[in-house]
């Protein structure tokens, strides 16, 4: 089976190598397109192609229409929303990702941003400590559950609603359960999210939901961009001078934000799997993943119908 890894920013060198010891490994062919410029080359290159490994690179429906011999296709990474997830399922293609190969890079990540945050950026002034701040987790997956851990060495209280995790699930793992999501922006000082963005959830973290927050409080995203109400969030930032909101996915108003100085940083990309380790992490993830598929129809993250 020829396997391409299909990535405008390419895997690191420990990846690819990874990578090309499990595909080769398994008897496979491994063809890469890096660094390509136009879609044109990614057209032509999945044609023949019977498996594809990307990063965020778009598998949209033109490119799965082309891609007469794909069996499934692999996102390195937790989110999969570069994946036209109905035009594989039209094609036969199956779908995955490679979720919780990042969640410790994006849980330390958050944890970096909010010491950031509460140390008023660095910029000289006294700022205050994250030990004794009660932090509400939106999300309790495997990004949810390694801020959690991290989280509990700053000896920070932690809460956390999941609509699809038992209450029993987040308990057992140390974190108080929220009856609802309401809750727990209610009785947080810092929520971090980590929703994927779905219809139901696209800016669902909008002006009535964050307006619950405590005096002082700390929105951070490190999830998608989509699920913030931006017109939402800007016209609360403006009335509540208390607010901070800290992301790592520049939002669209990124330029109306940055009115609110001292209270809002973005970073200039999306950071939180930009790790060595996560890198290679995901990438060998999902050689694995598609080896599983051919060797005996493994389907285990697949994420279309």
């Amino acid at each position: 089976m020829k396997v391409l890894v299909a990535t405008e920013k390419p895997f690191a060198a420990a990846a690819v190598e990874g990578i090309r010891k499990e595909v080769e490994g398994a008897g496979h062919e491994l063809v890469l397109l890096e660094k390509y410029t136009e879609k044109a080359q990614l057209l032509e290159a999945v044609a023949d192609a019977d498996a594809m490994i990307i990063r965020s690179d778009k598998a949209d429906a033109e490119v799965l229409a082309a891609a007469k011999n794909l069996k499934i296709v692999v996102r390195a990474g937790a989110g999969y929303d570069n994946i036209d997830l109905a035009a594989a399922t039209a094609h036969n293609i199956v779908a995955e990702n490679t979720p919780g190969q990042n969640a410790n890079a994006v849980a330390e990540l958050v944890l970096g941003l909010l010491v950031f945050a509460v140390r008023n950026f660095y910029n000289g002034k006294a700022g205050s400590e994250l030990m004794g701040k009660k932090l509400g987790i939106l999300a309790f997956g495997n990004v949810g559950r390694n801020v959690a851990r991290i989280a509990k060495g700053f000896g920070m209280e932690i809460m956390a609603y999941d609509a699809f995790c038992p209450a029993e699930a987040i308990e057992a793992a140390g974190v108080k359960a929220a009856a609802s999501q309401d809750e727990l922006f209610e009785q947080c000082d810092i929520v971090s999210l980590h929703i994927p963005a779905t219809p139901e959830t696209k800016q669902s973290i909008n002006y009535d939901l964050c307006g619950k927050m405590r005096k002082g409080a700390i929105l951070i995203n490190t999830a998608r961009k989509e699920v913030i109400d931006e017109a939402g969030l800007l016209k609360l930032m403006a009335e509540r001078t208390d607010l901070k909101y800290i992301t790592d996915i520049m939002p669209d108003a990124d330029a109306e934000f940055k009115a609110f100085e001292g209270r809002y940083f973005s970073t200039p990309k999306k950071m939180g799997a930009q790790t060595a380790e996560a890198n290679t992490n995901a990438g060998i993830a999902a050689a694995k993943q598609i080896n599983a598929y051919f060797a005996d129809g493994c389907t285990k993250f697949q994420v279309n119908k």
